[in-house]
């Protein structure tokens, strides 16, 4: 089941890539990367996930009287907490990129009254 899932990002990002390669238009462009954005947070979070896994967080009252048994049992049911904070780390970079994209494509379409990079460049001058 994960490998399908696995490769269902796979297709996700490639959809994207295609976008962003393909695509003359700025905005599909845009689109395309931002589809592979969250193909790879999608990746990201499907690697921490753990059927049955606790969240991994352990107070200061549980740590006193745990005995060695239930800190291993912790250890083996908790989910990395890595990719989530990877995860949150790249979404907040991805909104000020997609941010500065799209006032980039709004530039370009204010001077040039078009989206179509080939266009653009034909009017280069």
């Amino acid at each position: 089941m994960n490998a399908m899932l696995y490769a269902l990002c796979l297709l996700l990002f490639m959809i994207g890539l295609y976008c962003a390669v393909v695509k003359k238009n700025m905005v599909k462009i845009v689109l395309g990367i931002v589809v592979m954005e969250y193909a790879v947070n999608l990746f990201l979070i499907m690697l921490g996930y753990r059927v049955g896994g606790t969240a991994p967080i352990l107070g200061a009252a549980d740590a006193d009287g745990v005995d060695r048994v239930v800190a291993d049992h912790f250890l083996a049911t908790a989910v990395d907490p890595l990719p989530q904070a990877l995860v949150l780390t790249a979404i907040v970079i991805s909104l000020g990129s997609l941010a500065l994209m799209i006032s980039i494509c709004i530039r370009t379409y204010e001077k040039y009254g078009t989206f179509d990079i080939t266009e653009i460049r034909r009017l280069r001058g």
